[in-house]
């Protein structure tokens, strides 16, 4: 489990078509397989909360994008099939990160860490360990 991951343009993008594709595919194919039943249905109808409840949590246009990093300002980066409710989304993402000073925390957290790992580094070894 993972909170973030970062990578650079190209890996990123390879990671996030799989990722939106395996989910869309879970999805269909579970549907299939449960309306294939006939106690099936009735199956569904039990579940139908959970189910659009994860497709609602990997659905791209319910964040609208991500974050392109390594910029002085707020960009959201949107899929190329975005709906209009995706951009949306994305905009209300930029306006927040905006308002919200994202870039000077993810700045301010990032020197934290550098600075962690420094000192991390300038500690004496212990004795016997290497």
């Amino acid at each position: 489990s993972v909170d973030v991951v970062v990578c650079d343009g190209f890996i990123g993008n390879v990671a996030l078509k799989i990722s939106e594709g395996l989910a869309e595919t879970i999805l269909r194919m579970l549907k299939k397989e449960i309306a294939d039943i006939i106690t099936g249905r009735m199956a569904y109808m039990l579940i139908k909360p959970a189910i659009k409840n994860f497709k609602k949590k990997t659905d791209y246009s319910e964040y609208g994008g991500a974050p392109l990093m390594g910029i002085n300002g707020t960009c959201i980066i949107s899929h190329g099939r975005s709906t209009a409710k995706a951009i949306r989304n994305a905009l209300k993402v930029a306006n927040k990160f905006a308002k919200e000073g994202f870039k000077d925390i993810i700045i301010k957290e990032l020197t934290r860490y550098k600075n962690q790992i420094k000192s991390s580094r300038e500690e004496p070894a212990v004795q016997g360990v290497v």
